[in-house]
């Protein structure tokens, strides 16, 4: 079995690398790199760190090949969203100056299960409740709470109402 080795760093040069690196997680791989250094085997490390040994020896391979840069995680492309970047375009001028009315939505404002549905209609896209809002709040729009409005309140009396309860005097319970 091939011994693991860091030739071209110290112990040394390593815990200073550990020490002025913000990413934790790099961090994380070259505190395991100076176990190497030290004289740990990849089957030691496994034990203490709780990774598989090849991980700590593609981490060995990587920090020689490229340096720090090579402990760092790489871009991982994940899943294509449904909808394209036109498309949430759209969707973010719609929400922005229109109203669920115009759409004949039986509503003044829009909502997170609103949307969804706008979107299921106008792009054949479904999606949950919570991607809804994941969504929105990519488009930089946040949750407001909507406050009642009484039109057939009256104004004057409100005001009277209001005035009355700052005479109100103490109550002590």
């Amino acid at each position: 079995m091939q011994k693991l080795s860091i030739p071209n760093f110290t112990v040394k040069q390593l815990e200073t690398l550990l020490t002025t690196n913000p990413d934790y997680i790099v961090g994380m791989r070259i505190m395991a790199l100076i176990q190497v250094k030290k004289g740990m085997t990849s089957r030691q490390l496994e034990e203490f760190y709780y990774r598989s040994h090849s991980r700590y020896c593609e981490w060995v391979k990587n920090f020689n090949l490229s340096g720090v840069q090579g402990l760092k995680n790489k871009h991982r492309s994940g899943r294509k969203p449904l909808l394209t970047d036109q498309q949430r375009a759209t969707l973010f001028d719609v929400l922005k100056n229109n109203r669920p009315e115009d759409f004949n939505f039986n509503s003044a404002t829009w909502s997170g299960p609103l949307v969804g549905e706008y979107i299921k209609k106008v792009y054949g896209v479904e999606y949950k409740k919570a991607q809804i809002y994941n969504i929105l709040k990519a488009l930089g729009f946040t949750f407001q709470k909507a406050r009642g409005k009484y039109p057939e309140a009256d104004p004057i009396q409100q005001a009277q109402f209001i005035e009355s309860l700052k005479k109100t005097p103490d109550r002590t319970y």
